[in-house]
């Protein structure tokens, strides 16, 4: 100290005895401090704080908060009696102000710095005052980010007047920021940062002039000498606002630096007349006794003698230069580092690191807060897991389906504990989800995905034996989904969510449920272990003891903080090691995982660090939290002393008992150490700990002795417990490390991190990203810095979920989740970009990097002679054309070859935006738009999707859309803003290599187009296209982008559909440049684009392709057309025309002959002559021109649309017109589907023969689809189906092409990747895979359905045939039954004959306007008379059984049994005794809709009278015909009675006025009538006939229209319970289904009725129709897709069930509106009988197709109909177990079809009415089913030719499979084992066995098919003479 004090004074004698440049020695500064928290802490405890502590570090800054020590005045008397005149007080913005906001300061610390400086004042020391030292207050920095963003300069300028309003008057030198370059950010913002804040430093600088004018007070900017000279121009910037240069100096005494060398080169050159402060100076080296003895204050006093000098800073001179006290900290260690090295002085403190949390604190006691905000910048280790999570209870809603049990969550919110009465009902709709949440994640780029089970979704109860396979099924679908997207599942056994079924009996305080937990682990690890190798047994179980026991805010809602609190963790833990056990003793050793627990806690900071007190008070609450669960598994299996002693010594204190602590047997203990193979760790925050007494408070807070606080400047979140304080997870996983890990050496895994915000529409969540990048950082530094073992980060979460008691007020997502919409979107926040970032670089250092090109060798295209007109390629309308819309329709199953290239595309203009950012110059597009009225709703591209700022945005999608191209264009104004390469824009460069080479790291190809209609404006102005000179311009451009991009870019396309450029453009003027010339421009506009294009190409060929190896070509749009008549050759030359003016215009020569095609060249030349012209108006090239042209491209691309049908038309001659030169007419079909666009309908099967003309017209070459898609409504947004039906259906065409027709597809990219400026249409219609909310400024991008459906193709590469497809083989039981149906009406005709009464159908037939074409069935097929023509049909057909109806009117005429019309009953005798005869039992329906007329005269159905009249029709039946017929059907669909006839109208008797009521009093009526006949046959009849009888009920099966929709879901199971269950279930189960009941009640009741619409049984009723059947009798035809529809306040019944349905476009059609090809729907619906109605035995008693239009016997979509539904029957039959007795097909023979008269057939037999005859026919589909029939089934063709495909001859005896008696049921096993090859095997493994052969036999038996085949028919058609007009072919 001695020699320190000589220094000193020889500093101060300098001046006072030899002067200098100022005039008194008292003018010259010498400065010390600031007071650092060392100085500070010594004179708290009392010690003698040294005179060398004048600063200590300059990082560790004494941060003013709390009261001064009454010593730290004595300490600055010291000071100043050493001779410092000046002293630093460095403020803290963040401290002063931790809100941000002037008015709002932290009053403790303003009054802090206020004693300090007046205490400075009273010992005569000078404050020099640094305004901002540290960092900005975090909420300012989560809000604005950093100093890039401007808004800091105000922020400062507002900051700097509070502080001079609050200090003003005790301080006169003030430095705006003491280390200004420090601020500066290095890397993107650097330019921008130093810009706002110097903008910051000149705004206060005004502002102290403005106000202390008087004062004469002074201010500067701290500055560094070495950034001064590296930047000698600085002196102009600062001028003028500088009242002296506060200047940073550093000298190292080993280099002897020359000082005052330096100070001249700044001042004598920069600053001459500015006064200069050594503000600081930092010196090195300098030790005495190490040979540099005063070196440095020799050289400084050297530099003082000439030079204006203010002062200067002596504390580091002064310290360096102590003997007494050389400090020992080691200098190099990087800052924020010092920590261990300073260990060694912590004895300096009263706190011995005696524990692992004492000694993690003292590490990073003394850091300061730069030091702690010190960013790292580096990577993670290598194979490091970055993942997200999500839990079961928040995310999957589904709460109820499928049989999922009830949880405690489920209880706790539907009991309204939640905000706002909040449910989870549905929550994010996860359930039926799975691959939207995928999605997400290949987005994001995450390698782990941690998500929960519900127990109660697998064990609803709780216990095994109440297993739910569906539960189990869904997170098999969900883990295998995760696996396919490599993406590791980490899975979460319970995470809060307990069965409630297990709370009831005491959940985690009953030591039982051990057992049940152990039970339900080892299913899950049974189940799923072969996939998941990370598991959780828990995560956060401190949160159930505690807020679910302890305080109750969570399920069960438990208050009891003494007994339950401590006992559930007991359980847990008990609980968590017998799952351990069960893995580590029965599965680790085959499936090698790993088993851990996720334990939550804060880091706990001592308020006070000098108090020792609560550095202990800190310790408890660590222990008490993380310690409680994680010292008995990771340490010695039991709890920690310090909670064991705590609670002991409360208890001892306290009269009452505070916490009762279960114990640990030695066992328990043995089998809970060690429990954990990884340490989860849950961590969100930290808190202030200190000592409190809380006396005898039963709380772990009272217990522990102590409160937890927070820091006021901490940022805080929606979560009142949630603050942002990123130092505390080093910290805490230190401690981990140290207490735990160090231990078992287990790893650490961040299981979950993460902050709500509050519930907004925003998906700009700057406030997360500051969090995560905070957080994430200094898990980084605790990895490299640390050494601790951290394996994997997760962020919390996926996306906004239920956050328990908040309910969806607080948002944890990385998405954002609308819970406003039922489709549950889910849209990336700014946080989800950011974190696939640090994903992408594997922390905080770019890793992007270019990956090598692909060479490709290539073959110049051969010359192709001119196309002739027309073409040979119209071969395609001859070999599809002529299609059967069954053929054109079938879809076809198969994949796509190995490398075919998926991808998405946009273009520049109509995404990117930015449109004069950075230098873009305009293009003609941009002028266009900016004009009023030529763009719908004058919507500009300006911003657009804002792609050109958005990359990692768009990189997001494409990730998880998982393409493996991407197709964009290049702004050619971006990169050349006036169109020439002199005006080159390097930001527009930057901004394409960024995003190719970010396509690059994910292995996706980009695919560039050079021109995409955006031309330089420029250009324009020369008249663009129109001007030659472009052909060089365009190859100029054309060649800097190969050479820029090309190492990397491997196709190129010069030009995107130059027709829209000559045509659209230049012809008729709708795009820019507006050139209205219809007649000439196009023409040559045209020839540019070509000439430019083949330049181009030769450019590359020459110059680039050898090096790059890429491809070239030209993007050409075509619509397919179809001749308006095949059969006409002037149609077919006017489609192939079409064809040659639109595609072979471009195409022709470049992949012919290098000339236009000659249908172009005559057809123009010809009407130029015409007109009276000269020459023709088509330009001519020259022999080069053509040789240049020809073969300029490597492959064919086009964008294809839709179809159009074309017909020839002489067109006139004037004006001159490309359009009139075609002599064309163009028109659409109206039934083609629509789109957005009305000139764009959805033709799919265009694309197959465009594709094959392509391939038949140009040799074969190459094809990509470089765009396809389509157009809907902009205010249609997720859940777009049509989108998804155009997808499916136009790529299942491609495929055709591909599979079937030997096209060279290569690829297929679809338009486009989201929703964009759509040219004319701005953003009213949308393509889009992805929406793009154009509204807000974020311009979110949010995934579409169909953007999860078109993925599905990527993944699949096509369409692979799924399982419901695929035929099975084998058998029906033997005495099944094999039928075919007809109905009185429809066939028998003689509606006056021989008595029979009128009929409601009689009636409802001759009025007017109600069967169409005036159709009746007054003769029908004339089956009254023709009994024996309908018998041999059914022989012919071999069936076993013949379903027929009785007409009522025709036994009793007026209805009732009164009078028996005997010829009517007779005829029923006579069919049913010539059935017999022939070995064919007779299904009688007893009514098949046809009521007398007299009844209905008396109400029909809606009088209850009509039950009686039914039973006593029914007697006479039975007693008459009874003793003959052993199967009986009730009534025939009675929901068509009841709703078609009596709600919708549209069948007999027509009623349609009592919509709400008439439908369900009549279905009401059937019931009863149904049951009155049952119990009648049961009671009177069944001994003595021993017949079957029961109803048939008719039904679709009903998918939901978006199956991951959770609202179309529910409204598929309302259509089939309003459908089926509206008659099935009273009959099968008593009573009206629950879901008719109370939808009708409520919405009755809602519209004042006082009562429900619904008419209710009694007790009495519900017993006389339950079990009123013997079989189940179903009619099924089709599958409908269902979606939910409110219809507000409408009564009937289709607002009833609350649903509308709709057909999937690539269903096969039918010649009935309703009934679409859907065989997967009848397994289906089977399954949902059997297991709804308790398996009842099924007869199929109708199931068909009709046809219509012209006659054809070759009915082959009735043969693939039945062939496909049977198939379904019978693998409901054999694979399901369904009880399937016997089907009918309908029908027998064409008839009438109710209200569609005969114009829709049905039938097996055609019956043709032109002829008086009514002759029947067969058609093809009647030897099929016969063959059907005869095999039983479908035999095995592995099995070789069965003996039923052989037909046989006519007049041969045939004997029919035996029936057995109706009576019998025999035993016939559900689900039966099979013969194969004479071994018994599984069905299932018969099955997977027969497709094997199958493959290797199938054509042998085929071909045996087709012989046997062609035989019969010759012999058919020799014995029925072509006497009707019948087509055979």
């Amino acid at each position: 100290m001695k020699a320190g004090c000589q220094i000193l004074c020889l500093f101060v004698l300098h001046f006072t005895c030899f002067g200098g440049p100022l005039q008194s020695p008292q003018d010259f500064m010498l400065i010390g401090g600031p007071l650092t928290k060392n100085v500070v802490d010594e004179l708290s405890l009392g010690l003698q704080a040294l005179a060398s502590e004048m600063q200590g570090t300059a990082s560790d800054v004494f941060i003013c908060k709390d009261p001064l020590p009454s010593s730290v005045k004595d300490y600055l008397q010291y000071i100043h009696s050493r001779g410092v005149s000046h002293f630093k007080v460095l403020l803290s913005w963040s401290d002063l102000l931790p809100g941000g906001d002037p008015k709002m300061p932290h009053l403790d610390t303003v009054n802090c710095y206020r004693s300090l400086l007046r205490q400075l004042s009273e010992v005569n020391l000078k404050p020099l005052v640094a305004l901002h030292h540290s960092g900005v207050p975090e909420i300012l920095r989560a809000k604005h980010g950093g100093w890039e963003n401007r808004i800091f300069a105000s922020l400062f300028e507002e900051y700097a007047e509070f502080v001079f309003s609050a200090f003003g008057d005790l301080a006169e030198t003030w430095i705006t920021f003491s280390q200004f370059n420090d601020l500066i950010d290095e890397g993107d913002h650097e330019e921008s940062s130093f810009e706002n804040v110097f903008l910051a430093h000149k705004k206060v600088y005004n502002l102290y002039h403005q106000l202390y004018v008087a004062r004469g007070g002074q201010i500067s900017i701290g500055m560094k000498a070495s950034d001064i000279q590296r930047n000698p121009q600085s002196e102009p910037i600062y001028k003028g606002f500088i009242d002296f240069l506060a200047l940073h100096l550093h000298f190292d005494c080993k280099l002897a630096t020359n000082v005052e060398e330096e100070l001249l080169k700044i001042q004598g050159a920069t600053f001459k007349d500015v006064p200069v402060l050594i503000y600081k100076l930092s010196v090195e080296e300098c030790t005495l006794g190490n040979g540099h003895d005063f070196l440095a204050l020799t050289s400084l006093l050297k530099a003082l003698q000439d030079l204006q000098i203010s002062g200067c800073d002596i504390v580091e001179l002064f310290d360096q230069l102590t003997v007494d006290d050389i400090s020992q900290r080691p200098r190099n260690l990087p800052t924020g580092e010092k920590g261990s090295a300073e260990s060694s002085e912590v004895q300096e403190r009263n706190v011995s690191p005696s524990s692992s949390y004492q000694t993690v604190w003292a590490k990073f006691a003394d850091q300061t807060q730069s030091e702690r905000e010190h960013f790292l910048v580096s990577s993670f280790p290598v194979g490091f897991k970055w993942g997200t999570s999500s839990e079961s209870f928040k995310v999957e809603g589904g709460w109820a389906e499928h049989g999922k049990g009830e949880t405690i969550w489920d209880r706790f919110s539907h009991n309204g504990h939640v905000f706002e009465n909040q449910t989870a009902d549905l929550a994010c709709d996860s359930y039926n989800k799975i691959d939207y949440d995928v999605y997400l994640l290949r987005g994001l780029n995450c390698n782990t995905f941690q998500f929960s089970i519900s127990w109660a979704r697998i064990f609803p109860t709780g216990h095994r034996e109440s297993l739910n396979e569906k539960g189990a099924l869904y997170y098999d679908r969900l883990i295998d989904s995760l696996l396919q997207s490599d993406i590791q599942p980490v899975v979460t056994l319970f995470h809060w969510d307990l069965p409630q079924a297990l709370q009831d009996m005491g959940g985690w305080q009953n030591e039982a449920i051990v057992q049940a937990f152990k039970e339900y682990a080892d299913f899950c690890f049974s189940r799923f272990g072969d996939r998941v190798k990370l598991w959780n047994t828990f995560s956060s179980p401190w949160e159930v003891s505690s807020a679910g026991y302890g305080i109750g805010v969570h399920p069960p809602g438990i208050t009891d903080p003494v007994v339950a609190y401590y006992q559930v963790t007991h359980i847990i833990l008990k609980a968590h090691a017998e799952a351990w056990h069960i893995y580590n003793d029965k599965h680790r050793a085959d499936q090698g995982g790993k088993v851990g627990i996720a334990l939550n806690s804060d880091w706990a900071e001592p308020n006070n660090q000098s108090s020792s007190q609560d550095v202990e008070a800190a310790e408890r609450y660590l222990q008490f939290m993380l310690g409680w669960f994680a010292h008995p598994i990771f340490v010695n299996g039991d709890y920690p002393e310090i909670l064991k002693s705590q609670i002991e010594l409360k208890n001892r204190e306290c009269a009452a008992e505070m916490a009762r602590l279960p114990s640990f047997t030695g066992a328990d203990k043995q089998r809970i150490k060690g429990t954990a193979d990884f340490f989860g760790l849950n961590h969100y925050t930290s808190r202030l700990v200190n000592l409190s007494d809380n006396a005898c408070t039963p709380s772990p807070q009272g217990i522990g002795n102590f409160r937890e606080d927070f820091d006021p400047s901490w940022p805080t979140t929606a979560s009142p417990w949630i603050f942002s304080v990123p130092w505390g997870i080093r910290r805490l996983l230190n401690f981990i490390a140290t207490e735990y890990t160090s231990i078992t050496t287990v790893p650490i895994y961040i299981t979950g991190n993460g902050m709500p915000t509050e519930y907004a529409e925003d998906v700009n969540d700057t406030q997360r990203i500051h969090f995560l990048n905070g957080y994430i950082n200094e898990v980084l530094k605790a990895i490299q810095l640390d050494k601790v073992n951290v394996k994997g980060f997760t962020v919390q979460s996926l996306m906004d979920g239920f956050e328990g008691p908040q309910g969806y007020s607080q948002r944890f997502g990385l998405h954002y989740v609308n819970f406003d919409d039922l489709n549950r979107p889910r849209t990336p926040k700014e946080s989800a970009y950011f974190y696939s970032l640090i994903i992408e670089n594997n922390g905080f250092v770019n890793t992007t990097h270019r990956l090598p090109p692909n060479q490709r060798m290539l073959t110049r295209l051969p010359v192709l002679p001119p196309s002739e007109v027309p073409s040979k390629s119209k071969v395609v309308w001859e070999k599809l054309s002529h299609q059967t819309k069954f053929e054109r329709k079938l879809f076809h199953y198969g994949t796509f070859p190995e490398g075919f290239q998926w991808g998405v595309s946009t273009s520049a203009y109509q995404i990117e935006g930015g449109w004069n950012a950075d230098g873009k110059g305009p293009s003609v597009w941009d002028t266009f738009t900016h004009q009023p009225n030529n763009i719908m709703n004058n919507d500009t591209g300006d911003v657009a999707c804002d792609s050109y700022n958005k990359i990692d945005e768009d990189l997001y999608m494409l990730r998880a859309l998982r393409v493996k191209a991407y197709r964009f264009s290049l702004s050619w104004p971006r990169i050349f803003p006036n169109g020439r390469r002199t005006s080159l824009n390097q930001k527009g460069v930057e901004y394409y290599n960024k995003l190719i080479n970010g396509l690059l790291m994910y292995n996706i190809t980009p695919m560039v187009t050079l021109y995409h209609f955006d031309l330089p404006q420029t250009l324009q102005d020369i008249q663009g296209w129109d001007n030659e000179q472009m052909i060089d311009i365009f190859n100029e451009f054309a060649d800097f982008c190969f050479e820029t991009f090309g190492d990397r870019v491997k196709f190129w396309m010069t030009f995107n559909q130059p027709h829209s450029v000559a045509w659209a453009g230049y012809s008729i003027g709708l795009f820019p440049p507006n050139v209205k010339d219809p007649g000439y421009a196009p023409y040559r506009i045209a020839h540019n684009l070509l000439k430019a294009h083949a330049k181009a190409y030769h450019t590359y060929d020459k110059k680039y392709r050898s090096v790059q190896g890429g491809l070239v070509s030209l993007s050409l749009n075509a619509d397919w057309v179809e001749p308006k008549d095949v059969n006409v050759p002037r149609e077919i030359e006017a489609a192939d025309r079409y064809l040659q003016f639109q595609l072979g215009w471009f195409a022709h020569p470049i992949f012919k002959n290098g000339d236009y095609p000659d249908a172009l060249k005559w057809q123009v030349g010809n009407k130029s002559e015409l007109q009276g012209l000269t020459e023709s108006r088509l330009p001519t090239f020259t022999e080069q021109e053509k040789a240049e042209i020809q073969g300029t491209a490597d492959v064919f691309c086009i964008n294809a649309y839709t179809s159009k049908i074309v017909r020839h038309v002489t067109r006139k001659l004037k004006p001159f017109s490309y359009d009139f030169d075609q002599d064309l007419g163009e028109s659409v079909e109206n039934d083609w589907p629509d789109t957005a666009i009305k000139e764009m309908k959805a033709v799919s099967w265009g694309l197959r023969r465009l594709l094959n003309w392509i391939k038949e017209e140009y040799g074969n070459p190459e094809i990509y689809v470089t765009e396809n898609g389509v157009s809907t409504d902009a205010k249609s947004t997720v859940d777009d189906i049509e989108r998804n039906f155009f997808y499916k259906s136009y790529i299942n065409e491609a495929l055709k092409a591909y599979d079937l027709d030997g096209v060279n597809l290569k690829g297929y990219i679809a338009w486009s990747l989201m929703d964009a400026f759509e040219w004319l249409s701005g953003y009213s219609t949308v393509f889009g895979l992805h929406h793009v909310d154009f509204k807000n400024p974020q311009r979110p991008r949010t995934p579409k359905r169909s953007a999860h459906d078109f993925f599905e193709i990527i993944k699949n590469n096509g369409f692979p045939l799924p399982e419901d497809e695929k035929i099975f083989y084998g058998h029906f039981r033997k005495d099944f039954f094999w039928s075919v149906a007809t109905a009185s009406y429809q066939i028998e005709g003689g509606w006056r004959a021989d008595g029979k009464g009128l009929s409601i159908w009689d009636t409802f037939a001759h009025t007017p306007l109600r069967v169409s074409n005036d159709d009746n069935g007054d003769i029908a097929c004339d089956s009254y008379n023709k009994i024996a023509e309908d018998v041999a049909m059914l022989k012919k057909l071999q069936v076993t059984h013949y379903r027929f109806s009785i007409s009522w009117p025709r036994v009793l005429p007026d209805g009732t049994a009164k009078t028996i019309n005997e010829p009517g009953l007779n005829y029923y005798h006579r069919l049913i005794d010539a059935l017999l005869a022939a070995n064919i039992q007779p299904q009688v329906t007893l009514y098949h809709w046809d009521l007398p007329q007299a009844l209905q005269d008396i109400g029909g159905w809606e009088n209850v009278t009509i039950v009686q009249r039914f039973k006593e029709y029914a007697d006479v039946i039975f007693s008459r015909l009874g003793h003959k017929v052993k199967f009986w059907i009730t009534i025939n669909e009675p929901y068509n009675v009841a709703n078609i006839g009596h709600g919708y109208g549209t069948a007999a008797p027509g009623i349609t006025f009592r919509p709400g009521t008439a439908p369900y009093v009549v279905g009401h009526h059937l019931l009863k009538a149904h049951a009155e006949a049952w119990h009648l046959y049961n009671d009177k009849y069944r001994a003595t006939q021993g017949g079957l009888i029961s109803i048939t009920i008719n039904s679709d099966w009903t998918e939901p229209r978006n199956p991951y929709k959770q609202e179309d879901i529910d409204a598929a199971r309302r259509v089939v319970q309003f459908y089926i269950g509206w008659f099935a279930h009273p009959v099968f189960n008593g009573d009206y289904n629950e879901v008719m009941k109370t939808r009708i009640r409520e919405r009755s009741l809602a519209a004042g009725l006082a009562k429900s619409r619904l008419p209710e049984f009694t007790e009495q009723e519900i017993r006389r129709i339950k079990g009123t059947h013997d079989y189940f009798g179903f009619n099924h035809y089709t599958t409908v897709l269902t979606n939910n529809v409110d219809y507000k306040g409408l009564q009937h019944y289709d607002a009833d069930r609350g649903a509308g349905t709709i057909a999937d476009r690539t269903w096969l059609d039918s010649g009935s509106a309703w009934l679409k090809v859907t065989p997967f729907g009848f397994r289906r619906i089977l399954n949902f009988i059997k297991e709804e109605y308790g398996d009842p035995p099924i007869y199929i008693t109708e199931n068909g197709i009709s046809e219509r239009g012209p006659v054809s016997l070759n009915d082959d979509h009735r043969i693939h109909y039945y062939e496909n539904y049977i198939n379904q029957a019978l693998k409901a039959s054999i694979l399901d177990g369904v009880d399937i007795r016997g089907y009918t097909a309908w029908t027998l023979m064409d008839n009438l079809e109710w209200a569609t008269g005969f114009a829709e057939r049905f039938g097996l037999f055609y019956v043709n009415q032109s002829n008086p005859a009514l002759p029947r026919t067969p058609k093809k589909s009647a030897a099929r089913y016969s063959t059907i029939i005869r095999c039983n089934g479908f035999p095995d063709p592995m099995q070789g030719p069965h003996d039923c495909l052989q037909l046989v001859p006519e007049g041969s005896t045939t004997t029919t499979t035996p029936v057995g008696k109706p009576t019998e049921t025999p035993n016939f096993p559900p689900a039966q084992g099979v013969k194969f090859l004479g071994l018994d095997v599984s069905a299932p493994n018969a099955e997977v066995a027969l497709y094997i052969l199958f493959v290797v036999s199938i054509a042998g038996t085929a071909g045996a098919m087709f012989v046997s085949y062609r035989l019969l028919k010759k012999k058919r058609l020799s014995q029925h003479p072509s006497a009707e007009n019948i087509s055979l072919q």
